[in-house]
């Protein structure tokens, strides 16, 4: 029985079945964007969620709230 070595023809397509990644090299992307804050996630009931079927419909009704709230109130955060 005669061994047969690994095939080294390149596919049809051009991809490989299988890909080895040597991540000890891997840069960070310094084209993607920093933030300085991380995003809250919060998981809002089914009621609210019909009601706000966006991310950027909650903080809109958020930032409305937080404006309405007196000063000292929304800088006690510290």
């Amino acid at each position: 029985m005669s061994e047969m070595p690994f095939e080294t023809q390149e596919p049809e397509d051009g991809l490989l079945s299988e890909y080895h990644f040597d991540y000890q090299k891997a840069k960070p992307n310094r084209f993607a964007a920093r933030s300085e804050t991380k995003p809250l996630t919060v998981v809002v009931l089914d009621d609210v969620a019909q009601m706000f079927t966006t991310p950027e419909a909650v903080n809109k009704v958020l930032r409305a709230l937080i404006e309405s709230m007196p000063y000292k109130a929304h800088n006690d955060s510290t």
